[in-house]
Parts: structure tokens; sequence; C-alpha cells
């Protein structure tokens, strides 16, 4: 019993430590710097040309954002989803392996807002950072991302056109749309 109870506390030493590795805290400032510019831009797009306009923002825009975002800070940042819009969002394994965790932490009553998941992973002898941190749906996702039968005929016409094979609706505000992933080799 002693031996349990010395290896739980010294995990939980463990993660105490591992959440103020200056690694962790810098991917955390990467991770949430994406998302907030993304809003702003489909906030600014909606007004413009309703939410079908807005899916071109998300089809274009958010992958250059984040490809300025990795430039800029050396992390590789890419959006992933358990149900991808965009075929380029497929998780690899360790990232579906942290969504479908915040998908049973989110209906265990974890806020979604609060969801992450880090790792320091070996793989073919390469040592990397791993970061996810989920992102819920918004109100403004909802016009893209809702029921079916409450999303506009332009934007169904244009989700039609632009991903055939779309899984990215039949959302509601606070489940788990996807999540922020960055990796970065040590």
């Amino acid at each position: 019993m002693r031996k349990i109870l010395l290896s739980m506390a010294l995990l939980a030493s463990l993660n105490a430590f591992a959440e103020d590795a200056p690694w962790l805290i810098e991917a955390r400032k990467v991770a949430s710097s994406v998302p907030p510019k993304l809003l702003q831009v489909l906030t600014e797009e909606i007004a413009k040309g309703g939410p079908e306009s807005a899916i071109g923002v998300c089809r274009e825009k958010a992958p250059q954002m984040a490809k300025a975002a990795s430039e800029q800070t050396g992390w590789a940042i890419r959006r992933v989803s358990l149900r991808e819009r965009n075929p380029k969002a497929v998780p690899d394994a360790w990232e579906r392996a942290a969504l479908e965790d915040f998908d049973r932490r989110a209906a265990a009553g974890e806020g979604p807002a609060t969801l992450e998941k880090w790792e320091v992973v070996t793989e073919a002898e390469r040592k990397e950072y791993r970061y996810m941190k989920a992102l819920p749906v918004q109100q403004i996702c909802l016009a893209c991302h809702g029921a079916p039968e409450s999303l506009k005929p332009e934007v169904i016409t244009q989700l039609r056109t632009l991903y055939p094979a779309d899984k990215g609706v039949g959302y509601s505000i606070g489940q788990i749309r996807g999540a922020m992933t960055i990796r970065k080799a040590m």
C-alpha cells in the first residue's frame, strides 16, 4: 500500500512539475494565439458577405494564419477534428486519442474550453513536444457547423461545393469541434 501511495505522489509531483515546464507555457501561448485572430477575421467576413463567405476564410485564411504563426514561433500548428471538414484536418493517432479523451472528459462535465493534452513523444528515435487545446463550438460557428436543417441554403451549397465529404455539421454550442494541435522537435 505504501508503494502505491508513493507512486501516486511521485506521479502527482511529476505532473505539477510538467505544468510549469517552459515548453508547456510556450505551447499554451502559441496554441491560444491563433483562434482569437481567426474569430475576428470570421466575424468581419460574416458581416461583409454572410456565413457562406466565411467558409472561404476557414478554408484559405485559417491555414495561412497557422502557417504564419508556425514560421514565427517554430511550432508546427494546425487544426484537427474527429469529424473533419477539410481532409487536411484528419488527426494522427496521438491527436485522435487526445480528441477522444476530450470528448469523454467533456461528457463527464469538464469545461470544453479548459481541455488540453501535452506530452513529450518519441517517434523513430526523435523526441518532440506535443500539445493540443480543445476548440469548443461558439455561437458564430453554428452558421456553418450547426444542425443541417438550420443552415442557410447558401451555406449548404458552398459546403457541398468546397467539401463534398464534409463531416463538420451537426454541432451545438459547447461541443468540441476539434483542437489546435502543435508540435516542436526537441
